[in-house]
């Protein structure tokens, strides 16, 4: 059994209430863009799990029932066993996730947000299409894919919690568990954080094996990649690295730097292309988020896209065994396009205006044609008659649309 999906509304309670404490506490770890941007990282993530899920698990069940030497009891204890080797493979899928470029370029989506807070435990990658080769041992041992399935959503469940920054250190707890203490480290660009704390559930892991780092007073962390994404498109996110990889193994002479782009240590690029095509690292002296003004009202409107993207998303995964598989690539297509022009529209691209009409158009069309229920059509047709209001007054707004808003992101 999955257990995301019953613990999504509980985790836009918690963002809920983290955003509370925000404004009790008068911080600022909270920026609508990049809020947006890591949600609809997780949505993407989400949709796109849907395609490529089924193959990974097949594999898992072929090995499961044809070499699996244990055949394990359901019972307490065995829940327990399987959800601590579950975090063991989990610590060197995320560690490999670190060190080799390949597995780097899928798992990079997670930490490119320069903000740290409960939406950005939802910033996934949606190509991450290796991961499931570290878990095959468990199939060895009989561990059930159910089993592993409930264990291993349970173990990201938890993982939620500990991306905040209004816990403190906890003691004792730090020394067993994954706190949101040491996980603020392992999402730092800071020299002495990078590369430590990978465990999900268990930090144990990291004091075994040598990849334990503590918070510092005297070292802030500074949150983010070395290479700073400075984007709000979330499709972009997740080819960023996979495209810089691509053309440093293009570009390189030599036909064995061609492959260790690909499999050799994270950061490691070849001489001659190092040389010619120089990449500028985050000057973390002089640090600046990346950041692109937006008024309230095209905050208020970006954040009602994504309402109803999720909506859209939501609905296809309730319904998802009672779809042709036709519909199902239709909404999931719609939903990596209507992510995309939000992305735009936070950047304050000239063409947004129109992908989003196209968007909007594509979302009527939709609603007419298709038998929801009475309170779904009349709460996507609020939403859209919401949508192209805004959409009007952002238009016939000057300091929204025109040659100064396309400039402050064509410096980018």
């Amino acid at each position: 059994m999955n257990f995301i999906l019953y613990a999504v509304p509980f985790f836009f309670l918690f963002i809920g209430l983290e955003l509370i404490l925000e404004k009790v506490r008068k911080t600022q770890y909270y920026r609508t863009n990049d809020a947006i941007n890591s949600l609809s990282a997780g949505v993407l993530s989400r949709m796109l799990d849907i395609v490529k899920a089924l193959v990974p698990l097949t594999i898992y069940v072929f090995i499961f029932e044809n070499f699996a030497f244990l055949q394990l009891a359901d019972n307490a204890l065995v829940w327990v066993i399987a959800f601590i080797l579950y975090d063991f493979c989990y610590y060197w899928n995320h560690r490999f996730g670190h060190e080799m470029s390949l597995l780097w370029a899928a798992h990079v989506v997670h930490h490119s947000s320069e903000e740290y807070n409960l939406t950005t435990a939802l910033r996934q990658s949606s190509s991450s299409i290796f991961s499931w080769v570290f878990y095959l041992p468990l199939a060895l041992l009989g561990v059930e894919p159910i089993l592993l399935i409930a264990v291993g959503s349970l173990n990201l469940i938890y993982q939620f919690w500990v991306h905040t920054r209004h816990v403190p250190k906890l003691g004792w707890f730090e020394w067993v568990f994954v706190s949101p203490s040491n996980h603020r480290v392992h999402h730092a660009q800071n020299r002495v954080y990078i590369d430590r704390n990978y465990g999900g559930v268990f930090i144990l892991w990291d004091r075994l094996f040598g990849t334990f780092q503590e918070e510092l007073d005297e070292e802030p962390v500074i949150f983010g990649i070395r290479t700073s994404l400075k984007s709000w498109n979330p499709l972009y996110a997740n080819v960023q690295v996979y495209t810089q990889l691509w053309q440093d193994s293009w570009h390189t002479k030599s036909w064995r730097d061609k492959w260790r782009v690909w499999l050799g240590r994270t950061g490691w690029r070849p001489k001659d292309v190092a040389q010619t095509f120089p990449i500028i690292k985050t000057d973390l002296i002089h640090f600046e988020k990346f950041d692109i003004p937006l008024s309230p009202l095209r905050k208020f409107y970006c954040l009602l896209q994504h309402g109803l993207t999720t909506l859209v998303a939501l609905l296809l995964m309730l319904n998802i065994n009672n779809l042709q598989l036709v519909q199902q690539i239709a909404l999931v297509g719609w939903v990596l396009f209507a992510s995309y022009s939000t992305g735009l529209m936070m950047e304050k691209r000239s063409m947004a205006l129109r992908l989003e009409c196209l968007k909007h158009a594509t979302l009527l069309a939709a609603i007419v044609i298709s038998p929801l229920s009475t309170w779904l059509f009349w709460s996507l047709l609020f939403g859209l008659a919401a949508s192209m209001l805004c959409l009007y007054f952002i238009q016939k707004t000057p300091t929204e649309v025109g040659p100064s808003a396309n400039k402050a992101v064509e410096s980018i």
